[in-house]
């Protein structure tokens, strides 16, 4: 009893350590599915349906789309997979860029949903769970474009060129690109006007975060960090870290 206690409270000292708006996310991303795999929320209402929307009102299928994945025996190791990319990715960028503006990261994956949304409504694209995944992981790696990471095998390459390695992995698996391309859009459309058009041009910046954001979810003071804004040209430095997949694991391996 005492080992099942211990156990229990590492589970939960473990899920308290997940960066707050990345925790909601990811929960979202385990109950939604499993919800749906085991019959009490029917499918066919989570999915991005243009009549259901605008014809029948089902407006939670804005929302539901994006965090519904449907789990059988033939997708289940991708649902994992993308499961451990929104978790490490997500905490990545939620510890790093935003670290200390969990309401600037909550806004940056509103403005990708938004985008998701409507982009998945033009192109009769359903289910968007994993692009969204693929736009937190693609603003990342440009972010740390020059940051090692490994893959299977002990492939190492820059992140710059992950999101599209996983596209490619993806397509070799499932027979599908879409969502990979799709959240490899968004993220680049987020990482353009938020961070290199302000910085790189001396643009405005479009959008900005809600008030009410900040009123639910305060900037936090914060010491250290990693994961920065890329600098403007004329103050790029060449800098070259190393992380790999996980804690130190190489995805594939022992």
């Amino acid at each position: 009893n005492i080992r099942k206690m211990a156990e229990g409270n590492d589970f939960s000292a473990w899920y308290r350590s997940i960066p707050r708006v990345t925790r909601w996310w990811f929960t979202l991303c385990i109950a939604v599915p499993v919800l749906s795999r085991f019959g009490l929320l029917p499918g066919d209402y989570l999915i991005l349906l243009f009549d259901e929307i605008f014809y029948r009102f089902q407006i939670w299928r804005l929302f539901t789309a994006l965090v519904f994945f449907p789990i059988t025996p033939m997708t289940g190791f991708m649902y994992l997979l993308n499961l451990y990319f929104l978790y490490n990715y997500s905490t990545r960028l939620e510890q790093g860029l935003f670290q200390g503006r969990p309401a600037d990261y909550l806004f940056m994956l509103v403005f990708c949903s938004v985008a998701l949304d409507i982009i998945g409504l033009l192109l009769g694209v359903w289910i968007l769970m994993v692009a969204l995944i693929m736009s937190a992981l693609y603003v990342w790696c440009q972010v740390n474009k020059d940051t090692i990471v490994q893959f299977w095998f002990g492939t190492q390459f820059k992140a710059m060129y992950l999101p599209w390695i996983l596209l490619a992995f993806n397509f070799v698996l499932s027979g599908r690109f879409m969502d990979n391309l799709l959240g490899i859009l968004i993220g680049h459309l987020y990482f353009f006007v938020m961070i290199k058009y302000p910085q790189d041009f001396d643009g405005k910046v479009l959008f900005s975060t809600p008030q009410l954001f900040y009123q639910y979810l305060p900037n936090e003071r914060t010491v250290g960090g990693f994961g920065q804004a890329p600098q403007s040209r004329a103050n790029r430095g060449a800098q070259e870290g190393r992380y790999g997949w996980g804690r130190g694991q190489t995805l594939g391996g022992n």
